[in-house]
């Protein structure tokens, strides 16, 4: 149940972000940038809502005072100021979806007695591994594509270390087990 709880929580906070990006910056960065970020932040909340759902089926209800370390050190890379700043927001976009999709798979593999869940992750990751691709694109609008991957590595680098920081648990970024 905690694991369904933490990604209810997750699924607000992607669709949150998606809408925050639109908020901090209205303007069409390019053809489509409203729509793109609207139909994420859509996306999301369709998650949201089936997962929520589940929770409830199953006897849960969501909590009020969760936190996520993993994005909230993301974060902290996010340069301040310009063109870098919007495309950090995206890039740690990218990052958090694409480690969710990891997740998923791994969840999809690890749901064989629950067909329900099983069901559910299998097409979640779809869904957040478009999402990555998509926050990976609208970066390459803003900035040059050897720009972006310079940045993109340097990120990943840093990932590395905040995900070995990690305490495991039943999250869906945690850290990994010791003997893992």
């Amino acid at each position: 149940m905690a694991l369904l709880i933490d990604h209810a929580f997750l699924e607000k906070k992607a669709a949150t972000n998606a809408l925050e990006l639109l908020h901090r910056w209205p303007h069409e960065c390019f053809p489509g940038w409203a729509e793109t970020l609207t139909n994420i932040a859509r996306d999301e909340t369709i998650h949201l809502s089936q997962v929520v759902r589940l929770v409830a089926r199953r006897g849960g209800h969501l909590e009020r005072g969760h936190r996520n370390q993993y994005a909230k050190d993301l974060r902290v890379l996010v340069r301040i100021g310009g063109t870098g700043e919007i495309v950090d927001r995206l890039l740690v976009s990218a990052l958090i979806e694409l480690r969710s999709c990891e997740r998923f798979s791994v969840l999809t593999s690890a749901s064989v007695a629950d067909a329900e869940l099983q069901s559910f992750y299998k097409s979640l990751f779809a869904s957040e591994f478009g999402h990555y691709t998509v926050f990976l694109k609208l970066a390459r609008k803003i900035e040059s594509a050897d720009e972006v991957e310079r940045r993109w590595a340097e990120l990943l680098e840093e990932e590395a270390r905040i995900i070995g920081a990690q305490e495991p648990g039943p999250r869906i970024h945690s850290g990994l087990p010791a003997d893992a």
